[in-house]
């Protein structure tokens, strides 16, 4: 079967931290006479799919089914997430908490460099993620894989709860990890840190026999099956029982890195659920990590570009 038409027979769960990305766009001229900054003068503005939202868009854009879960709050924002996901295909089950404030990043955009990053955000209430606990279990079912998309915003408190449901259920999970503390993703099959994320948990290595040792101890101790490292113009590199497998950066130019470990999941998870071999999964990842760089800000892929 072609990777293609694999793509679009796969069922994804992806679950975690959803955000709103905002963006302002416009040109600069001059400098502010309050302060040493450019002035922007807002000609268009974009909103797009964040976080786990853009795993769930990223997933849907290569034709997989994509069910979404997560917690918003009861404002504008969360609701303009839920008509974004719609508008991408995307089943989504957004739990509303009523003492929550969705997430915005607000990206400022001036001769398309980005000139400044708002933050808005805070911690959804236990309450609402215990229900969606009980969801997960139900939903694990009807899908062929399992991504957990953790940006440190709450959404995964259960998350080795979630872990243990979906491998008893025989599903793959895949984490996204966030933070130094990685004991909370054990029995995870895959998990993706970045060069830094990596770095953070098990120190600095010095060569690549010591991040490969690093690796593999760190692999042992989580029950992992496979653990890739995601590290930028180097490629990526796949940690397994059997050795390690690099796969060199894609010969592109990078123009914004923003969301391209959520288009590297996304498509393991999509072709990991289609019964695609992990290696040529990682091979596809790659490849659209370095389309997705070339982009500007959180992006997809599509089919024709990928396969």
């Amino acid at each position: 079967m072609k990777a293609r038409e694999a793509a679009r027979r796969a069922r994804v769960l992806i679950v975690g931290d959803v955000m709103l990305d905002r963006y302002w766009f416009g040109d600069v001229h001059r400098i502010s006479p309050e302060a040493p900054v450019p002035v922007v003068k807002v000609e268009r503005t974009e909103e797009r799919l964040g976080g786990a939202a853009n795993v769930a868009r990223n997933a849907a854009a290569l034709g997989a089914a994509a069910t979404l879960l997560s917690v918003v709050g009861d404002d504008d924002p969360g609701r303009a997430i839920a008509r974004l996901a719609q508008a991408a295909g995307i089943r989504a089950s957004l739990h509303v908490d009523q003492h929550l404030s969705t997430t915005i990043k607000l990206r400022v955009i001036g001769r398309q460099q980005q000139l400044l990053r708002i933050d808005f955000e805070e911690m959804p209430r236990h309450e609402v993620l215990e229900g969606k606990l009980s969801e997960f279990r139900e939903l694990l079912a009807n899908v062929d894989s399992v991504i957990l998309s953790d940006y440190g915003k709450g959404g995964l408190t259960h998350i080795g709860d979630m872990i243990s449901a979906a491998r008893a259920a025989g599903k793959p999970v895949l984490v996204d990890p966030k933070g130094a503390d990685y004991d909370r993703y054990a029995g995870a099959t895959l998990i993706t840190p970045n060069r830094a994320e990596l770095a953070e948990v098990v120190g600095a290595w010095v060569s690549e026999a010591d991040l490969a040792r690093r690796a593999g101890d760190l692999r042992k101790r989580l029950g992992l099956s496979a653990l890739l490292v995601t590290r930028s113009e180097e490629g990526m590199t796949l940690f397994r029982e059997d050795g390690a497998l690099h796969q060199p950066a894609q010969a592109r130019e990078v123009f914004d890195v923003s969301g391209a470990g959520d288009t590297v999941i996304a498509t393991l998870g999509v072709l990991i659920g289609a019964g695609m071999s992990l290696t040529d999964a990682v091979t596809y990842a790659n490849r659209a990590g370095g389309i997705v760089v070339g982009k500007l800000g959180t992006a997809i892929v599509t089919p024709d570009e990928l396969f």
